[in-house]
């Protein structure tokens, strides 16, 4: 048997009153709302029941099973408990004895009158039907709730009614909420109203702060830029002063320029008259020595005329000497002529005699040796099949050059379809690096090697597996990268996402010593986020967008971003927007992303309580590069498919050529059977013609020797 449970006496008696006044013990040591007495009657164990507590702690003991609990319920449901908080069953009927019809529970309090108890009495049935009394008669339950209310009695604060059934749920409640709960059951109605106006003002407080160190940076701005704009306004001052200084100085140049110039003029018409004086001077010289000179010219007339008539004498005598001497040389040539040419004719006569003899004797074996040879008929049917044959082969080769011409130009533009892909290929897993190398500065110090890891090993994955979510997101805008980046989680941006179970325990084990984050998604492709809709209301207040429409990525990815992040709950408005953020919240949008500020309103849980939170607006430091993943992946796969169309085209390229190889050897056969019947016909044939024309020579030489 199980030890037996010791119930404590659930705490009802407030020490002070609504107002906050404490309570004046009586005679009797009871306060007002004391339980005085309770009366159960066909209540869950028990038949009927009559208890009177203390006025102070009082203890139920007893084994498992005793009905302790059972008190503990019949004292909430008497106070106007919903029977669902007391975790045993959902409605009232189930707390009637088994057998019987109805059953009632009836509680006496100690009233503010010390002289007199307040009964509260309510009969359930099995029909789930509750009734009433308050002091015998019959009443509403709200009377009966303005009766516990005056006393401060709050059943549904586990602080102050802690049923068994529900410490699990107290275990849960953070040290907030139990401030809050405890000071709605021991403190002022008034204390909770303020403790949460005083965190509002707290916030407001540090807001006004936030806002100070703006407006103190920004006056810090304003003076500096200011102090520059003095500089500024000093240089063009200084500027004017020297364009004026400048137009003065144009206005002298022209002045400045004939000055120099009438010195300069002045200076040659001095020079000129000098001039003009030496000119003088020389004509009068020149004119002096020009009688001498005209005599000198006469005589040099006259020698040179005596000089010419010698001159030709002498070119006559030498003309007629040399005539002489030529005649001379040609009789003597002419002379050795005629003697050479009587000895040449002697040796021509001996040598025609010995010619003669020789042809003859030539002559008469050329007949005999032409005689001797037997009749010879060309193979002209074996040539001819020879010549077709090496047609074919011949046709069957340039067929064979024009398919490999054409698989060649095939080959060379799969080969650039190829070398395209890959270029395409490393410059975007370029950027790949980029953003792991982001990522390690923002802490992921070993990201490289688990997407290293990953990559490496796919073929060991049941389903796709997504990673580095950074890496798979693709946003075009930088400022909606930079509202992206910090809205979502730093962790969500270094994590890998799987599909199913068998995958992520895979990933678990691999990555662990890497420090990777592993989230695993198991719904299907469709993205699960309402249709985006910019009423005319928002487009009125600069709302234009949501932040899960300006990204692209794997429907996996982004449902993750979805339900981890709630990007899809997240809007984007312009600097209309900023200036009427009082007014979005009244939309029921609770996130707000512009280009100065980031808003978050928050509701409490309790009181309803609306809060405000606004954040500048930082670059993004992750997204340097937009990554499209789904293109790296789809490169990828083209790639693989023109590297293996391009092993394709070579291998039937090697095929060709040998095929034309064949046809070579084969039509280089033929061609080297048919030159070596030609050759023998061209021999037979020569042999034939070198007789004929040794024959005809004899008879040649023969006839001139004649």
């Amino acid at each position: 048997m199980a030890p037996a449970r010791a119930a404590k006496r659930p705490k009802l008696e407030p020490s002070t009153s609504a107002a906050g006044a404490p309570h004046q013990r009586g005679d009797d040591d009871y306060v007002p709302g004391n339980i005085v007495e309770i009366e159960l009657c066909n209540f869950m164990t028990y038949d009927r029941l009559v208890c009177r507590p203390g006025p102070r702690l009082n203890l139920v003991v007893g084994p498992n099973g005793s009905g302790k609990s059972s008190l503990v319920c019949a004292i909430a449901l008497a106070l106007a408990a919903d029977p669902a908080i007391l975790g045993r069953a959902a409605s009232v009927r189930a707390f009637v004895k088994r057998g019987e019809e109805s059953g009632h529970v009836r509680l006496s309090l100690r009233s503010q009158d010390q002289g007199r108890d307040i009964g509260i009495t309510r009969k359930i049935d099995t029909n789930n039907k509750s009734e009433w009394l308050l002091d015998g008669a019959t009443v509403p339950k709200k009377d009966i709730i303005d009766v516990i209310n005056k006393f401060n009695i709050q059943i549904n604060n586990l602080t102050q009614f802690l049923p068994q059934d529900r410490v699990c749920e107290f275990a849960k409640l953070t040290p907030i909420q139990l401030l809050e709960e405890t000071e709605k059951a021991v403190g002022d109605p008034n204390l909770p109203v303020q403790h949460r106006q005083l965190i509002e003002w707290s916030k407001e407080l540090r807001n006004l702060q936030v806002a100070v160190k703006q407006k103190e940076q920004t006056l810090n701005n304003l003076k500096a830029l200011n102090a520059e704009q003095e500089k500024d306004v000093q240089r063009v001052r200084q500027r004017d002063k020297l364009l004026k200084k400048a137009e003065l100085m144009k206005k002298k140049l022209p002045w400045l320029k004939y000055d120099a110039k009438k010195e300069q003029f002045q200076k040659v018409q001095e020079e000129e008259k000098i001039f003009k004086k030496k000119m003088d001077d020389a004509a009068k010289i020149w004119q002096d020595a020009k009688a001498p000179i005209e005599g000198l010219k006469k005589e040099k007339t006259t020698i040179t005329s005596s000089m010419k008539k010698i001159t030709n004498q002498i070119n006559q005598n030498t003309n007629k000497r040399r005539e002489v001497t030529d005649d001379e040389i040609q009789l003597s040539a002419r002379l050795k002529t005629t003697l050479d040419d009587i000895e040449h004719l002697k040796r021509h006569e001996k040598n025609l005699q010995q010619k003669i003899s020789k042809a003859k004797e030539g002559l008469a074996a050329a007949e005999r040796e032409f005689q001797d040879l037997q009749p010879y008929e060309p193979p002209r049917d074996e040539m001819t099949q020879l010549t077709n044959d090496i047609g074919h082969k011949i046709c069957g080769i340039n067929d064979l050059k024009q398919r490999r011409k054409e698989k060649e130009w095939q080959l060379s533009q799969e080969r650039e379809n190829l070398r395209k892909c890959s270029d395409r290929l490393m410059q975007m897993e370029s950027k790949n690096n980029k953003l792991l190398q982001a990522l390690q500065r923002a802490g992921a110090e070993r990201i490289n090697e688990a997407y290293s890891w990953v990559q490496n090993n796919k073929n060991m994955f049941r389903g796709e597996v997504y990673g580095p979510v950074l890496l798979e997101v693709n946003v075009q805008s930088k400022t909606h990268a930079g509202y992206l980046e910090s809205h979502v989680p730093n962790y969500i941006w270094r994590s890998f996402i799987t599909q199913n179970a068998s995958d992520r325990d895979l990933l678990v084990r691999q990555l662990k010593q890497y420090g990777t984050p592993i989230l695993n998604y198991t719904g299907g492709n469709s993205i699960m986020c309402e249709p985006l809709n910019i009423t005319p209301e928002m487009k009125q207040l600069g709302i234009t967008s949501r932040l899960d429409q300006e990204f692209d990525a794997p429907p996996a990815v982004k449902n993750v971003l979805i339900t981890q992040a709630s990007v899809d709950q997240s809007y984007i408005g312009t600097n209309q927007a900023d200036q009427s953020a009082d007014d979005v919240v009244k939309l029921g949008i609770n996130d707000l992303w512009t280009p100065r500020n980031h808003y978050r309103w928050t509701r409490s849980r309790y009181g309803g309580h609306l809060s405000a939170n606004v954040d500048s607006i930082y670059p993004s430091r992750l997204f340097m590069c937009d990554v499209n993943v789904s293109d790296i992946e789809m490169l990828r796969s083209e790639k693989d498919e023109h590297t293996r169309n391009v092993e394709g085209m070579e291998e039937a390229l090697k095929e060709l050529q040998k095929e034309q190889r064949k046809l070579e050897d084969e039509e280089a056969e033929f061609r080297k059977k048919k030159e070596a019947i030609a050759d023998r016909v061209r021999l037979e044939k020569k042999k034939r013609e070198d007789i004929q024309r040794r024959i005809g020579m004899v008879f040649f030489s023969l006839f001139f020797c004649m």
